[in-house]
């Protein structure tokens, strides 16, 4: 250290910030003992020692950190993110337990994305989500970015345990939306993520047929991005409406027929309380959408329907 700065900031911030991202625990504590290095001097990203100790998981760090009386286990960076926070959201289940132990601590505290809860519930570290659900002051619905709750963000990313974990919880609002309109059983049918649906759609207190404010159902989703397994099990629940429209009028038959996804269109067709002609709010029917994307398989699999309307109008 002879003739090196100690003031001297980088990338990351300050000389201790720096010591404690890199987890060298005897110069933490050579720096905090200097009298001119404040523990919570923060660096050009507003990060501090502690913050950088809690996001990489350097528990010893953490634990000198939080032993002196300047520190603030609530403290945030640049990005609003809190060391509790950085530590879920990256699965320090260690340094979360620690922080937690402080009682200064705020386990709900929201930052410009969403709580620890919903950092850790999103990123698939059950064992952070498990020890946060245990927290007498820690909302199990408290929205984070967009308005979703922790469920709906481990639902959207495919999170199977934690969702399991969260609604065993029995606090998890499982019809709760977002800013969109989105439920959880709708942000899984959006982006085809099978095994959670299947999770959601077992509960009794689920409504699959809740639509997003744009009145896209579940199956309206699944349908136009041509998931086949969510929809069959969509369609395998007594419930559900499989000719719902959407604020343009276009049906889940009609969307699929549009984008071209033959085998939810047969699935689709296969329902006798799927009307094969109903149009959008312009007055095009699933065949004449079919027909102006150039989608030859799907037109054939329509006009096989041997339905006489329906060939009328190709005619």
């Amino acid at each position: 250290m002879e003739g090196s700065d100690i003031n001297q900031k980088d990338g990351i911030g300050d000389a201790p910030a720096s010591a404690a991202g890199n987890g060298d625990e005897d110069v933490v504590r050579m720096l905090l003992d200097q009298d001119d290095i404040g523990s919570e001097n923060p660096g050009e990203d507003g990060q501090t020692q502690l913050l950088q100790a809690a996001c990489d998981g350097h528990e010893e760090e953490v634990s000198i950190l939080l032993g002196r009386n300047d520190v603030n286990p609530n403290e945030r960076n640049a990005k609003g993110e809190t060391p509790l926070f950085l530590a879920a959201l990256n699965g320090h289940q260690g340094v979360v337990e620690m922080i937690l132990g402080w009682n200064d601590a705020n386990p709900d505290k929201s930052d410009c994305s969403g709580t620890p809860l919903w950092g850790a519930a999103g990123a698939g570290h059950e064992g952070v989500v498990r020890i946060l659900l245990g927290r007498d002051g820690v909302n199990p619905n408290r929205p984070g970015m967009d308005g979703g709750t922790p469920l709906i963000w481990a639902a959207c990313k495919g999170q199977e345990g934690v969702v399991k974990m969260l609604l065993e919880h029995g606090s998890a609002d499982p019809n709760k939306r977002d800013w969109h309109g989105a439920t959880p059983l709708l942000a899984a049918a959006l982006v085809g993520h099978e095994g959670v649906v299947k999770i959601l759609l077992g509960r009794d207190d689920i409504n699959p047929n809740e639509p997003d404010l744009s009145h896209q159902t579940p199956l309206w989703w699944a349908a136009c991005h041509g998931y086949e397994a969510v929809v069959g099990l969509l369609l395998a629940r007594g419930d559900v409406d499989p000719d719902i429209p959407d604020k343009f009028g276009r049906t889940p038959l009609w969307q699929s027929a549009y984008q071209g996804h033959e085998g939810v269109v047969k699935l689709l067709l296969a329902r006798d309380d799927v009307n094969p002609e109903k149009p959008d709010a312009r007055g095009r029917t699933p065949l004449e959408g079919a027909k102006q994307r150039g989608r030859e398989e799907v037109v054939e699999l329509l006009l096989g329907q041997g339905d006489g309307k329906l060939l009328g109008r190709e005619n």
